[in-house]
């Protein structure tokens, strides 16, 4: 214990050391340069463009995986039949492997892949086009991928929030006439508020540590459309050996993910003081 601790920290103390150097990670020469890493990301519209993809990254997944797994989990609270094997398909983009589902991503959406063919088939063939060569829909493709992978995690947790409710009140709510819209937006939603923080606060981490989805299925590009702080700090440090420069940036990183986590335990902490 004490040793991964003291590991975890030696870790952060000797980035922020890096991040004062200009060094390309192999050479024995490394010129202190101060706090010039840090001003030139703040000159960098690329660091600019990829804090803005996480902002946009965090909400659309944060909404989307919130009112699918919140819904999800209502319906197999329900009298569903095949309920396990509901769970089983929901659950299963979790535990696969990025590394495994990159190359399918990749040709459904090429010029001449899946969905392009689709598209044909139906008669829609106008609509037609290289997704992925486009800023716009590559982002929504890295978003989407995000939301099918993440989604059954979210739908686990607010399975198990949903079972604490007290079936009773429940029953009572529906013996008033309540209907299954009103249950949801009066009991079951803040009954879940603590899960629903979480997820956000997960989520925000998440979104700030991006690197899998947009490094494999399309590279941060075109144009550094999908550009993330995580694919950001890989390409400066190894693909350009701008160690110091990718320190930097990764300094920054931890800033952000602690003081993320911190504004959003504080809020929801004052939200549910005015509550009581």
């Amino acid at each position: 214990m004490i040793v991964s601790v003291g590991l975890l920290y030696f870790c952060v103390v000797y980035t922020g050391y890096l991040s004062t150097l200009k060094w390309d990670g192999a050479s024995p020469l490394q010129t202190p340069v101060g706090a010039d890493n840090f001003t030139r990301m703040l000159r960098d519209p690329v660091f600019w463009r990829s804090i803005g993809n996480t902002v946009a990254f965090f909400i659309v997944t944060f909404v989307v995986q919130v009112a699918l797994g919140i819904l999800l989990a209502c319906l197999l609270h329900s009298k569903l039949y095949l309920k396990t094997l509901h769970k089983v398909l929901i659950f299963v983009p979790v535990v696969l492997a990025t590394a495994t589902t990159a190359p399918v991503f990749r040709q459904m959406y090429a010029p001449d892949g899946t969905v392009n063919g689709l598209l044909e088939a139906v008669g829609l063939g106008a609509l037609a086009q290289p997704w992925l060569s486009d800023g716009t829909s590559a982002l929504i493709i890295v978003m989407s991928v995000q939301i099918w992978q993440s989604t059954g995690i979210v739908f686990v947790l607010y399975y198990a929030a949903i079972g604490q409710i007290d079936p009773e009140i429940l029953e009572a709510a529906r013996l008033d006439g309540a209907g299954n819209v009103r249950i949801v937006a009066s009991i079951v939603w803040p009954g879940v508020r603590g899960t629903t923080i979480a997820i956000a606060i997960l989520t925000a981490i998440g979104s700030l540590k991006t690197f899998d989805i947009p490094f494999l299925v399309t590279g941060g590009g075109p144009s550094y459309a999908t550009e993330f702080l995580g694919t950001m700090i890989y390409r400066v440090s190894v693909s350009f050996s701008q160690v110091g420069y990718g320190a930097a940036i990764s300094v920054v990183l931890l800033v952000l993910a602690v003081g993320t986590a911190i504004i959003i335990r504080v809020s929801s902490s004052e939200r549910e003081k005015v509550d009581v």
